[in-house]
């Protein structure tokens, strides 16, 4: 590859990474100009940690032949197990003990598994390349861009292969850790804000008093029993207690398209906004069906293995909201704010009083119709602590609930109104 190619590789990149490129589009586009340059790559990996509550990084790959591989991986925690066999086993772990920032590898080098591996696959030479973050720009573990690149040839990585590749692939480094970096934020957004409060702070909402006017409906939810349970119990159960059913309640509400904006110890504030508030109300209602279904699924799953068990109280309402920044130029929450937020949570309150563990406000109830309106039955009138007026609240039916499953007609009235 002559320095003129090598240019226009490295001017590619630089636009590449600017734009925003896809990671996957950036290898493989990568390694087809690199071959048409003269560089007889025959498969690229390129992959780097990452700030995920999951995992632990994602990878891309090409390679000159068709397969049934999938360009993009993600994995998981490579600090025991299998895993962490494999990782030591790499030549990358081997380049961060000894400070290497290159390695070339030839196919009877047989002291790494993932060499050996694409020995078999008919590559013959490999060369690895490490490039590392200066603290500074350290995210978690995301220090380093890791890559491997192959070549059938039997001449392999010469010098001039390496020098080629010692300026072209830290610009691919840039553009690929460019690329993590938005990733990144927008995980971070969505884990600790919400998805629709994170799309919006990431569009640019993020002045302090920016708020919209909304009509939503609002989910209000916690846990039966949690604060003697917590007593009870080993306090290293607890916090996995309280993840196994903010689990499933947030599961729920994100199948449904609801957006949790806050969990407050056990509890779980959320909204449903749709233009049309008919849509909303439903939407909420089959998360609320489905939470009752995670619920048992939990159950038999603790109770199997001798750990403590509950259930929650929910309930939902319908009112205007603001929706935005509130606090000071130092700490912001993108969150709901008003009198229906109060309300919905009174309203939960209330289900402890009343004995349901499911309640909703005359507000929500009007949308529904008369074909909503027919499954929920009255548990009275009642003053809401805090709230100047009293409230009709609803509950469904008793006898639609069976072993915390909606009946068929409830679930048939759900589907058939999408």
């Amino acid at each position: 590859m002559d320095l003129t190619s090598r240019l226009e590789i490295m001017n590619w990149l630089a636009g590449a990474g600017l734009s925003g490129i896809a990671e996957t589009d950036l290898v493989r586009e990568f390694c087809e100009r690199s071959r048409a340059a003269g560089l007889d790559l025959s498969r690229g990996l390129v992959f780097i940690d990452t700030l995920h509550p999951i995992f632990e990084g994602q990878g891309f790959r090409w390679s000159d032949v068709e397969s049934n591989e999938s360009d993009t991986f993600e994995y998981g925690s490579t600090s025991e197990g299998e895993a962490a066999e494999n990782w030591q086993r790499s030549p990358f772990y081997a380049m961060l003990q000894t400070g290497e920032n290159e390695m070339r590898i030839s196919h009877d080098d047989e002291r790494f598994k993932m060499t050996l591996k694409l020995v078999g696959d008919g590559h013959k030479h490999f060369a690895t390349f490490v490039h590392r973050f200066s603290d500074s720009s350290i995210i978690g573990e995301m220090d380093c861009v890791y890559s491997l690149w192959c070549m059938r040839h039997p001449s392999g990585f010469d010098d001039t292969a390496m020098s080629a590749l010692r300026d072209i692939v830290p610009l691919l480094g840039l553009a690929v850790k460019s690329a993590a970096n938005a990733r990144v934020a927008r995980t971070l957004g969505h884990v600790y804000l919400g998805r629709d409060a994170a799309e919006r702070v990431l569009s640019g909402r993020i002045s302090r008093g920016v708020a919209d006017r909304i009509n939503a409906v609002l989910w209000f939810s916690d846990l039966r029993g949690s604060t003697a349970i917590g007593e009870a119990i080993d306090p290293a159960e607890f916090i996995p207690f309280l993840n196994d059913y903010a689990g499933a309640a947030i599961d729920a509400i994100h199948d449904e398209g609801g957006d949790v904006l806050k969990l407050i110890g056990d509890g779980v504030l959320a909204i449903f906004n749709n233009d049309d508030m008919g849509v909303a109300r439903r939407a909420a209602l089959r998360a609320e069906n489905q939470f009752r279904k995670n619920i048992e699924t939990l159950n038999e799953r603790r109770s199997s293995e001798g750990r403590p068990t509950t259930s929650a109280y929910v309930a939902l309402h319908v009112g205007e909201v603001f929706y935005g920044n509130i606090g000071s130029e130092e700490r912001l929450d993108f969150t709901v704010v008003g009198p229906a937020v109060n309300e919905v949570s009174r309203i939960a309150s209330m289900c402890r009083s009343v004995e349901r563990e499911f309640l909703v406000s005359s507000a929500f109830l009007d949308g529904l119709g008369a074909a909503g309106k027919r499954h929920f039955v009255s548990t009275g009138r009642y003053a809401l602590r805090g709230i100047g007026r009293a409230q009709d609240l609803f509950t469904l039916d008793p006898a639609i609930r069976t072993e915390g499953h909606a009946a068929s007609p409830f679930e048939q009235y759900l589907r058939d109104r999408g």
